[in-house]
């Protein structure tokens, strides 16, 4: 579909085959996807939010909402269910103001007090339009569900009384957003009531999306209980409307049941509304729907499926010639372009065209392309590194296929933990091997540290000579840089062992490893010329990693590790104190530190140097003895013994106790 995709493969026919049955494979993903649940519910969440955007907020229809709300059940002072005599008197006001008809959004399908139920009747059949709601129950057992119909009682329908069904279906986020047009039901009889021409012999119709008018109270609302008391609403205020009465309770504990009638508005995603929208306003919108003729019906799913073809038909004509970057604003403006023809649709023509599933196909779709354009890159980037690895390190070869701007002269500063290893006495070893012994001991040596190294997410900076200068935390980051260096070097030495035994086994000279460890800021970097560069770093931590390493030999130790390394390591790997030391040029003190496993070497080593420092000789001398005895070779403290020894042969001063110059061990 792409010819940008092409690049790095033999045959481009094959690479847009694949993709276009690729592209096939995601349409049809998509379209399973787009009847699950989750599916579904984005896309009625999307409807919301057109909703929210499109509607006028203005009433077209002559409907009043009496609510049974918080405010009447202060006022009245009675508990539900209300007495029907006050219901008849409700009626007896609307009628005499001339209301046009009105409609019950309670269910009257038990009998209550005699005396009420009689009043009522007889308001019902004073001659004012009344709709009074129907309702039907779903009862479900383990073999089957089943509906059964609430009808008003008997005693109440007859002359202009009628009853109309008030069952709504609301989603799984219990927000109605759908209805079924008939001519049963309480919105349809009482749209015939108010208009009986336009809605004589009305037809059902099916299923259709409500047209909302707007939030909660968007329809003139007032309480209950005003209808009731003289004077609070002026004569003839219902004249002519059609008047809803209806439970609007949202947290009056005398109606614990009334949640059932609340319902999730539409609103509430785009605006932040009130959530809740009573039943009763509800209806008051399907009434506004059957009178204004409004409503949205869904499109026919072809539409759907033609606007996916017309988009990836533009989407890949363009994508055939195009720069990717041009393919990718013409897929963006194609997919805001379905969203704005949906929202066009919907608030113009009063069409729902749900945008998500071409949506979701030109991402699907888009989404493929970018995937083989990938493998293409890939296979570029493969070229790349057979092409470069023969001369710089791997890790490098990926930062570049990458970041192909880091292949310029310059650097940048950050803390890194550097290693340097050296062998002990190969320049006098070397003098008494051939030359081609020499390179195969030191092809030995490397080929078994430079995997270690890796391992570890190292960077082999250089072989100088018998030595290795490796680093870590670039050029990719590492936050643990500290701790893989010093676990890379415990492996190193290791590895060691193993090895030396094998060059004895050849003939060849045992060899022993030294390796220095410090952590700090350098600049690291592409440094050299514009013809000839490498990846490497510079600065003074380099210069105290690589003396760490030559001091080894004063400690007897094979492993050197400096305090600024110690700090950002873990507390299980052990580390023993052997001394502190002060570098040439600087002022302060640093701890060196090796790796140990036995926890009283670190113990008796740490206890013992601290003391020295603090010229207690007892105690410093008295942990020595103790350390001996576990180690009698230990090399650092027959150094601090012999330095105690010393000490105690003459008077001292503060500054006979202090750090030996590291350059001078």
């Amino acid at each position: 579909m792409f010819s940008t995709l092409a690049t790095g493969f033999n045959q481009p026919w094959r690479l847009r085959a694949a993709l276009v049955l690729a592209a096939v494979v995601a349409v049809l993903l998509v379209w399973l996807a787009s009847t699950t649940r989750p599916w579904q519910g984005v896309e009625n969440k999307v409807f919301d939010i057109f909703t929210a955007a499109s509607a006028t907020r203005k009433v077209a229809v002559p409907v009043v909402i009496l609510a049974i709300d918080e405010p009447t059940f202060a006022q009245l002072q009675v508990q539900w269910p209300f007495p029907r005599r006050l219901h008849a008197q409700v009626l007896d006001r609307l009628r005499a103001d001339g209301a046009l008809a009105a409609g019950f959004d309670i269910v009257f399908a038990e009998p209550s007090n005699a005396e009420d139920d009689v009043a009522l009747a007889q308001a019902l059949q004073s001659g004012l339009p009344v709709v009074l709601a129907a309702s039907r129950e779903k009862t479900e057992s383990v073999n089957a569900s089943q509906s059964t119909e609430v009808p008003p009682l008997d005693l109440f329908i007859g002359g202009r009384s009628v009853a109309g069904q008030i069952q709504v279906t609301p989603d799984e986020d219990f927000v109605v957003r759908r209805h079924t047009r008939r001519g049963d039901t309480f919105s349809a009889r009482l749209a015939a009531l108010a208009a009986p021409r336009d809605h004589a012999d009305q037809a059902d119709t099916g299923s259709l999306l409500i047209e909302y008018v707007g939030p909660r109270a968007t329809f003139d609302t007032r309480s209950y209980y005003q209808a009731l008391e003289p004077g609070l609403l002026p004569e003839g205020f219902f004249k002519g409307k059609i008047v809803l009465i209806g439970r609007s309770v949202r947290t009056a504990v005398e109606l614990t049941a009334s949640q059932s009638d609340m319902f999730n508005s539409p609103f509430s995603v785009a605006d932040g509304a009130d959530r809740l929208m009573p039943g009763v306003e509800v209806q008051a919108n399907l009434i506004s729907n059957q009178l204004t003729g409004g409503g949205l019906q869904p499109v026919d799913a072809a539409l759907d499926w033609a606007l996916v073809v017309v988009m990836l038909a533009v989407l890949g004509g363009v994508g055939m010639r195009a720069h990717p970057g041009v393919t990718a604003a013409v897929a963006a403006s194609l997919a805001a372009g379905a969203w704005l023809l949906s929202y066009g649709l919907f608030a113009g023509h009063k069409l729902w065209l749900a945008p998500l599933f071409p949506t979701g196909v030109l991402v699907a779709v888009y989404g493929t392309s970018m995937l083989f354009n990938y493998v293409a890159n890939r296979r570029r980037a493969q070229q790349v590194r057979m092409m470069f690895s023969q001369y710089v390190p791997k890790e490098v070869v990926a930062q570049l296929v990458v970041r192909p701007e880091l292949l310029k002269l310059g650097g940048e500063v950050r803390e890194l933990t550097l290693m340097f290893t050296d062998l002990a006495n190969f320049t006098g070893m070397s003098e008494r091997l051939t030359a081609e012994a020499t390179v195969e001991v030191l092809t030995e040596y490397f080929n078994a540290m430079t995997p270690i190294i890796h391992r570890h997410g190292g960077t082999v900076d250089k072989f100088i000579g018998d030595a290795v200068m490796a680093f870590w935390g670039a050029p990719l980051d590492d936050p643990q840089h500290a701790q893989h260096a010093v676990q890379a070097a415990t492996e190193m030495q290791l590895a060691m062992d193993a090895l030396t035994e094998q060059l004895k086994a050849r003939g060849l000279p045992a060899i022993a490893m030294r390796i220095g460890v410090h952590t700090g800021r350098v600049v690291v970097g592409n440094i050299g010329s514009h013809t000839r560069f490498s990846y490497s770093v510079i600065g003074d931590a380099v210069n105290l990693a690589s003396r760490l390493e030559g001091a080894n030999k004063a400690f007897g130790t094979s492993i050197l590790v400096s305090d600024a390394t110690a700090m950002r390591l873990p507390a299980d790997i052990g580390l023993r104190l052997l001394d502190r030391v002060i570098v040439k040029g600087k002022s302060e003190s640093i701890a060196v530190y090796t790796p140990c496993a036995d926890a009283t070497l670190v113990a008796l080593s740490g206890q013992a140097v601290e003391a020295f420092y603090q010229q207690r000789w007892a105690v410093s001398e008295e942990a020595f003895r103790s350390l001996l005895q576990q180690k009698p070779d230990d090399g650092a403290a027959e150094r601090f013994m012999r330095r105690i020894v010393q000490l105690r042969q003459r008077a001292v001063g503060p500054q006979d106790s202090a750090p030996l110059s590291l350059d001078k061990l």
